[in-house]
């Protein structure tokens, strides 16, 4: 029987490994060289600041955390799995980010799929606003193609 750890993978020890392997040059001091990495990757490098990206107030931050080695022991649910003693469906519940970092190590290739429920989804008590429905009307006005004044029987344009 394999004896688990009980932390989470150490990504940044996991991704040095792997530009170690890939680019093994790159590396003075047991440090990366930024300079000699952007050498190799030549053209690829991205340097404008203005471009498409996804991204929201607190990414870097989140990152950082995903980045944090975790400790912590999974134990599934058997009263919220379904069928337990006949399937291989495990319910387990924790925040999804911890469970996810303790799942990578340990179950590493052992996953077929998981399902998140959103953290949101918690019943009747909603914090964040899901329902963004609206009226044409008041679209057209918000957007300035129809002046609050008007009263109907055809849309205002407004140049």
């Amino acid at each position: 029987m394999e004896k688990l750890q009980g932390t989470s993978m150490n990504i940044v020890q996991d991704n040095v490994e792997k530009l170690k392997q890939i680019f093994p040059e790159i590396f003075t001091e047991n440090k990366i060289d930024f300079e000699v990495l952007k050498q190799l990757l030549g053209e690829k490098i991205e340097e404008d600041k203005e471009r498409y990206s996804f991204t929201w107030k607190g990414k870097t931050q989140a990152r950082k955390i995903a980045q944090e080695t975790s400790t912590g022991t999974l134990r599934p649910s058997k009263e919220e799995s379904k069928e337990w003693e006949s399937t291989e469906n495990l319910y387990i519940e924790g925040d999804n980010l911890e469970v996810l970092k303790l799942l990578q190590k340990s179950y590493y290739g052992k996953i077929k799929m998981i399902y998140i429920d959103p953290p949101y989804n918690t019943g009747k008590d909603f914090i964040y606003k899901d329902n963004f429905k609206d009226s044409l009307d008041n679209y057209l006005t918000i957007t300035g193609q129809k002046s609050k004044n008007s009263t109907g029987g055809g849309v205002q344009i407004n140049y």
